[in-house]
């Protein structure tokens, strides 16, 4: 190649302007203050969604109650938007600023390669948070996935992330133009077949509008499911409180999904446009345009711990505790304790050896009087009561354990 244009052949990498061989002027140099307001907006991007994202991980995992199926698929999450942000973002603005290569040839295949794969690891958790949803609610009565089995399922997403990406990381290169250096993908060249729009086509459907389409067709079905009735009237108040937490759960990953979509829709769109009407995008102006997309598009990795805030109790006490010290034991105890309601039957059997029952001698067993068990007291909060009742042969009944308090 005697003249590479970086922007032809980048599709996460480089700004996405044309370079002037004859000369080496590089015509898209900002004012000083208008890169001062732009490295605020990206540095504040790095900030919230690096801290944010370590300590939703850190909620999960160091809370055994917050160990669930969709919980480890929210780690997955939070730490392919915290790696994205941390190693991408700021790297990202420097060269689109300048549109100049500042950090050799190893970092530039990883600019390159990396962003892909952490949005298809990002993109496919949250399709595997709206399938194991929809089983969950649909079909509650087939198996769940396993903690084992999640691990799995986790490791083949990043399998299969890493070997969309490889592309980009075998043909990336860098060169050496007059009075600067680019990083770009040199794509090799066919005759018959455009190498680099299939691969983007392809790239923009897998990680986007594929995706989108199966989590968009749970979410209906499984709104339909949650909010086409009325809770009834005599249902119990497990049943209520169930239903109540299953459809905050499908809200907030619903608003989690969407913010995704509406963050990254204008890049797909701005790439796509740029792999078929690449004069278009040799203007002057192109250059703010680009980074106004790529901010918003980068911003989409602070906005989840921002959305679990504001939508999960538990998330909210997690988030106190790390940075409140007006009620970090309440906080803990929302994290760490479960109300009576939620005591699993192993618990309940476990307490059986050492309930007091009284049973008259002149009624029938079948009619045995109510026993209320005193659980131990935790801290602050008062004492509370799990009422059992007889079975009619004479040995306590106890509830059946409900589905996983994080739900």
């Amino acid at each position: 190649m005697d003249c590479l244009s970086n922007g032809t052949d980048l599709n996460t990498s480089g700004t996405n302007v044309s370079v002037n061989c004859s000369d080496g002027f590089n015509q898209f140099v900002q004012p000083v203050w208008q890169i001062s307001l732009w490295a605020v907006a990206y540095c504040s991007i790095v900030a919230v969604s690096v801290v944010g994202n370590i300590v939703v991980i850190w909620i999960i995992l160091a809370h055994k109650r917050m160990r669930t199926v969709t919980n480890y698929f929210l780690v997955n999450l939070a730490f392919a938007e915290a790696a994205m942000s941390a190693f991408n973002t700021v790297i990202n603005f420097a060269y689109a600023v300048h549109n100049e290569w500042y950090f050799g040839l190893v970092y530039c295949r990883f600019h390159n390669f990396f962003p892909i794969a952490a949005i298809f690891a990002s993109i496919y958790s949250m399709t595997a948070i709206a399938l194991d949803r929809y089983m969950a609610i649909i079909h509650p009565l087939q198996q769940r996935l396993t903690s084992t089995e999640t691990r799995v399922v986790i490791g083949v997403i990043w399998m299969l992330a890493l070997l969309l990406a490889f592309p980009q990381y075998y043909f990336s290169s860098t060169a050496v133009l007059p009075g600067r250096t680019v990083c770009y993908i040199d794509w090799p060249e066919y005759t018959t077949v455009d190498f680099r729009k299939i691969y983007y086509v392809c790239v923009t459907v897998l990680i986007y509008f594929l995706p989108l389409c199966i989590m968009g067709c749970a979410y209906t079905t499984v709104g339909f499911t949650l909010w086409a009735s009325e809770i009834p009237g005599d249902s119990s108040d497990h049943y209520k409180e169930q239903l109540i937490a299953k459809r905050k759960v499908v809200k907030m990953m619903i608003v989690v999904v969407c913010t995704f979509a509406g963050c990254w829709l204008p890049y797909h769109i701005y790439f796509l446009l740029h792999q078929f009407f690449p004069d278009v995008f040799e203007q002057r102006y192109i250059q703010q345009v680009y980074l106004t997309i790529m901010w918003l598009a980068m911003s989409s990795t602070m906005y989840n711990p921002i959305i679990y805030y504001c939508l999960n109790s538990r998330f909210r006490a997690g988030f106190q505790q790390v940075f409140c010290c007006c009620a970090p034991t309440v906080a803990k105890e929302e994290l760490e304790l479960k109300s009576p309601r939620y005591l699993h039957t192993q618990v309940s059997i476990y307490r059986g050896s050492r309930m007091e029952t009284v049973v008259s001698t002149g009624v029938h067993p079948a009619a045995v009087e109510q026993k209320r068990v005193e659980l131990p007291s935790c801290g602050a909060l008062s004492q509370p009561r799990l009422e059992l009742t007889s079975n009619g042969s004479g040995s306590p009944m106890f509830p059946k354990s409900p589905d996983s308090p994080s739900e």
